[in-house]
């Protein structure tokens, strides 16, 4: 009896990871909430660590693991204020780079609802921006402090 091929198989392999994230990351260079997030000028960086990691999540190489360890998405997003807008922004353009790689219904589904539930998950407030966690990891007010005349 033979192994059963894995959705990372099943999909295309690493060529559709990148092309899949290829198109993600183009909406994004252009999202003015979104974009800001990402510490690197070039979005490269980011790309290749969520083309390796999708990767090895669906049953490709472990790379992303071998290179940085365990996932831990929800500690590694922590830093940035991920709100129910950035949210709705990052499915958007996932979204559309899902349909752009036209994967068959039965492979598109499973990869889509993974990918709603992951960016409910980063969710780590529901203060509007300037007030909760920020990229350098302190928590803003949102207000300003004046000294005691």
């Amino acid at each position: 009896m033979s192994e059963p091929i894995s959705f990372y198989e099943q999909v295309g392999g690493m060529d559709t990871f990148r092309r899949l994230v290829d198109a993600f990351y183009r909406g994004v260079a252009e999202d003015e909430v979104l974009k800001p997030m990402y510490p690197e000028e070039d979005l490269g960086p980011a790309a290749e660590r969520l083309t390796l990691f999708l990767a090895q999540y669906w049953g490709g190489p472990t790379t992303y693991s071998e290179n940085r360890g365990h996932p831990r998405l929800r500690m590694r997003h922590n830093p940035f204020h991920v709100d129910p807008d950035a949210r709705d922004r990052w499915l958007r353009h996932m979204r559309a780079a899902v349909d752009e790689i036209a994967l068959p219904p039965a492979l598109e589904a499973p990869l889509w609802d993974y990918l709603e539930r992951a960016a409910h998950a980063m969710v780590n407030t529901f203060e509007p921006r300037g007030i909760g966690p920020t990229s350098d990891g302190r928590t803003g007010t949102g207000l300003p402090i004046r000294s005691a005349d």
